[in-house]
């Protein structure tokens, strides 16, 4: 059976490339705009004496983009209709990264910040599917037009993925008459704390450490007495706006909680398949770009009188790379379409391992086809001239981050195994 994308989705596929020529690539040419994305693109980014977070003008060109695609009816493309949005599938959206991280780097979709003139915006579906009416009313519009912007707290030093050991406690504690909660702890990674007004904080209120019952998720807002902003962990892709966190008797009212107070666990996992295939999508576009610009300049290069194209050192290594990528493309979107087709439970169950699959083969692709393009490339592959090395730099996190690839392969196991999924022994 063949598989090729419905007319439906290659058809806004098209309708996004005439607004990013239209819209987005004015913008990106305006007032030297383009110093973020070429070869100055890590200093005009970074403001290295202000801990290396991002500077205030890059942080206001994706505030213009979000604006000006959100106008044009595209930011919100995944979001329900009753969010302003298109009700986009996820074949739709893995298309849309794949397409988007394919045509190189620019204001269109920017790597390194995860902004894209259509947004992936999981956080007011979360609000929606776990949050109370009062806290749908206060926090999905706000979150929509920019004025409320949460991190995310699981994360601790001593705790990557075995979050269910995490060590920040929640003790419930009524002040003047109010019921509430009494937190402290720490978390690191919290992505966006410069500019986040709260942060979801997974804490252990109940039950045993190695348990996912007990733990909530828990509303806190930034500069509450006892929340304190700590170090900035400068990475491999700058700049950063990675803190740790600390909590010291930070006390919340009970309507801060998200979800159900002893499976908070599940708004950290709410949209995961989601995002992982997206994401996977998003590693293989990028791939694709490496693979496409290393074969381009292999056959312009012409070293000793012939082009480089003419070398098997050159053609195999792509040439494995391309095979990769056609047949994970195809496992992208037969995953992404078949999840299409079934309620989130069943994705879990009969998906979640072919989720993996795609999200750590896609991770790894992009790595080695950045750094095949590189080397094709010779010295100025290496150089900031050529985007390989942003591009690497920046998927080389999702090998570790949302489920490291280890994490991932033990997902695949579980299910080939027996362990978990439809066929779990008994």
């Amino acid at each position: 059976m063949m598989f090729e994308l419905p007319a439906e989705i290659t058809d806004y596929l098209a309708e996004l490339d005439a607004f990013i020529e239209a819209e987005i690539k004015p913008i990106e040419q305006r007032d030297d705009n383009i110093r973020f994305f070429d070869h100055r693109r890590e200093n005009s980014r970074t403001d290295w004496d202000n801990d290396g977070l991002p500077t205030e003008e890059w942080e206001e060109l994706l505030s213009e983009m979000r604006r000006v695609a959100d106008a044009a009816g595209h930011y919100r493309f995944a979001l329900p209709k009753e969010f302003g949005g298109q009700d986009g599938s996820n074949l739709a959206m893995a298309a849309i990264r794949h397409h988007l991280a394919h045509k190189g780097l620019g204001l269109h979709n920017d790597l390194q910040n995860e902004n894209s003139i259509v947004g992936n915006l999981v956080q007011p579906l979360l609000v929606r599917d776990f949050g109370t009416e009062v806290q749908k009313r206060d926090f999905i519009p706000a979150m929509l037009d920019g004025t409320i912007r949460w991190s995310f707290g699981l994360t601790e030093e001593a705790h990557g993925s075995d979050a269910t050991w995490m060590e920040t406690r929640a003790v419930a504690e009524t002040r003047d008459g109010v019921d509430g909660w009494l937190i402290n702890g720490e978390k690191m990674w919290t992505t966006g704390s410069h500019v986040a007004t709260h942060c979801m904080v997974f804490a252990r209120h109940s039950g045993a450490d190695g348990s996912p019952k007990g733990i909530g998720c828990f509303i806190v807002p930034y500069g509450a007495k006892g929340f304190e902003i700590g170090e900035y962990l400068w990475t491999f892709n700058m700049p950063t706006d990675h803190p740790k966190i600390s909590f010291k008797d930070v006390w919340i009212p009970a309507d801060s909680i998200l979800g159900d107070l002893d499976y908070g666990l599940a708004c950290a996992q709410g949209f995961v398949h989601e995002n992982r295939i997206r994401q996977a999508a998003s590693s293989l576009g990028a791939a694709q770009y490496c693979i496409d610009e290393a074969v381009k300049y292999a056959g312009k290069r012409k070293p000793f009188g012939k082009p480089l194209s003419v070398n098997q050192a050159i053609q195999f290594p792509l040439v494995e790379l391309q095979t990769d990528a056609e047949m994970l493309r195809l496992l992208i979107w037969k995953t992404a379409a078949e999840m299409d087709s079934m309620p989130k439970p069943d994705v879990a169950k009969y998906l979640s391992d072919k989720v993996s699959m795609c999200n750590y083969k896609a991770n790894r692709l992009v790595c080695d086809a950045a750094d095949t393009a590189m080397q094709v490339h010779g010295g100025i592959g290496y150089s900031r001239h050529k985007p390989f090395e942003h591009i690497y730099r920046h998927h080389r996190r999702y090998r570790i981050t949302e489920g490291s690839e280890e994490i991932q392969m033990r997902k695949v196991a579980g299910h080939l195994f027996g362990f978990m999924g439809p066929n779990k022994r008994t």
